[in-house]
This record gives C-alpha cells, sequence and structure tokens, in this order.
C-alpha cells in the first residue's frame, strides 16, 4: 500500500486526485497506475486502476491474474472493480472508502453468471488515514475543482485522522 500511496503523492502534485494503485504478483509489484486527467479535460477513463491493469496487460508477464492483489488508495469504483473481475482480479485492498462512487458492494451474488460464483478477497481501511490525508489536501485545495461539492468531498472534509501515523 506504501507504493500506491507514493503514486497518488505523484498524482497529487500534479493537482490530480490523489488515487494510486499497484498491482502485486507473488510479492513483486508488477504494475503501477495513478490517476490522471482530473484538471483541464476531465477523462473518466484514466483511473489509476485501469491504467495498472493496462501497464499488465501491455506487458509481457504470463501470469495467472487471480494471484494478483490489486492495492488502491480508494476504493475502486464501479468501473474499476467490475473490469477488475472480468480480467480475473479475485484480491483487492484499498485505504479509503469511496462513499459516493465505490463498487466493492457490488452484489456479484444477484448477477449474470459471469460474477455470481466468484469467490473474491477485499481487505479495507489499509493505511487509511494516510490516504484520508491526501483526499483532505485535495479537496482543501481551492485550485481543484474535480468533485467539488460531491457526496465524496463533503465526507472527506468531516471526517478525523484517527492516528499520528501520518
Amino acid at each position: 500500500m506504501k507504493q500506491a500511496l507514493d503514486q497518488a503523492e505523484e498524482a497529487i502534485a500534479l493537482n490530480e486526485f490523489p488515487v494510486g494503485c499497484v498491482i502485486e504478483y507473488h510479492g513483486n509489484i508488477i504494475a503501477s497506475g495513478q490517476r490522471t486527467h482530473t484538471t483541464l479535460q476531465i477523462n473518466e477513463l484514466d483511473h489509476a486502476e485501469i491504467l495498472a491493469l493496462r501497464n499488465v496487460l501491455n506487458s509481457e508477464y504470463d501470469i495467472d491474474m487471480a494471484e494478483v492483489t490489486v492495492y488502491s488508495t480508494m476504493e475502486p469504483c464501479l468501473m474499476c472493480f467490475s473490469t477488475l473481475l472480468v480480467n480475473g482480479v479475485r484480491r483487492f485492498v484499498y485505504a479509503y472508502e469511496d462513499v459516493m462512487g465505490g463498487g466493492t458492494n457490488l452484489p456479484l451474488t444477484s448477477l449474470s453468471p459471469l460474477y455470481k460464483d466468484l469467490q473474491i478477497t477485499l481487505v479495507k481501511d489499509v493505511l487509511r488515514d494516510k490516504s484520508l490525508n491526501l483526499f483532505k489536501s485535495f479537496f482543501s485545495n481551492p485550485a481543484n475543482n474535480y468533485l467539488r461539492g460531491s457526496l465524496l468531498a463533503a465526507y472527506t472534509l468531516q471526517q478525523e485522522i484517527t492516528t499520528n501515523q501520518l
């Protein structure tokens, strides 16, 4: 998760939404990505998880996607979560919950056969305060307009940092 946070810190340094993602396989990071296109021309395809997945799929790695773990500083949205599932990912670790667009509460057993029988692992709140601090910083910056006034922004700004481990 620390490497995903590094990606998020690079994104926020560019005034981008601070989502970072790394994909790990057998203890090695094989891909990473950070959120882009949230400032001048908003592009809702370039999420950190999608960019990291593209990096894996465009690589020469011969891996079993069911054995990777995706680490993200924010809960994957519905688009990212379902895309990762369709591509074989079964383990997800994230730091901060996306109360507005998080996809991990998708009721898989109620869906069509492609998703119905998937066995997935979700681990949340890993280094949550560090990630929360980045999102609080982003939403507090008047130069950033992405998702300003949204449920996520309001929720984030009222969250308390619970530890001193920033």
